[in-house]
């Protein structure tokens, strides 16, 4: 079984925006107002606010707020980082199919299915961190690829490419046109995915 190394994981699971080690009273609360604006911002407007829109939600200057994010993009991602790291923890330690000690095949479809609830509870967010480009700037993006590539060399076959084609079904802007545009629904996304996870070989 391959074993995905905590310590290499890590340099992709910290956000780019997570809070300092030590932080004075005063920017911790300015940073609690921020996300909890932001998260209800995204929720009530979507992706399309502006850092206007959130200095006035969170009752701080527009300096505080650019001190600390430079952009919407920004503040999402490190709303967003605050799900993603439970999803990883469960990854790492928790039980399996998602956890350690499952098949490849298993691990991916687990992956999947927690994938699509945490794009389902927190699209707003995602769209508003996770797309285009910034995909796959993000550290989440780079520890899921480091765990499917794992799934796949664990499987038995070297494909750079695979990881990434793996991950493409799970682009958020993707998702917003299945289900909301196309009027998809979960379990049919999610069947889709089993499919495809189901191409890798079988031990």
């Amino acid at each position: 079984m391959t074993v995905l190394d905590p310590d290499t994981l890590s340099r992709y699971s910290d956000g780019v925006n997570s809070k300092p080690v030590t932080e004075r009273a005063d920017a911790a609360a300015n940073r609690q107002r921020i996300l909890a604006a932001a998260e209800d911002l995204f929720a009530t407007k979507g992706p399309d606010i502006t850092m206007g829109d959130l200095a006035t939600a969170a009752g701080v200057g527009r300096g505080t707020l650019y001190r600390r994010y430079d952009s919407v993009a920004a503040v999402a991602v490190a709303l967003l980082d605050e799900h993603e790291r439970r999803l990883q923890e469960a990854m790492l330690s928790g039980p399996p199919p998602l956890g350690p000690g499952a098949a490849p095949r298993e691990r991916l479809v687990a992956f999947y299915d927690a994938m699509i609830d945490l794009l389902e509870r927190h699209l707003p967010l995602a769209l508003g961190a996770e797309t285009g480009a910034r995909r796959y700037q993000t550290g989440a993006y780079g520890f899921w690829r480091v765990f499917v590539a794992a799934q796949v060399r664990e499987a038995g076959l070297r494909d750079e490419a695979l990881p990434d084609v793996l991950l493409a079904p799970l682009a958020p802007d993707l998702y917003q046109n299945q289900r909301h545009e196309r009027g998809m629904s979960v379990a049919a996304v999610k069947k889709a995915l089993h499919r495809l996870a189901f191409a890798l070989p079988s031990e």
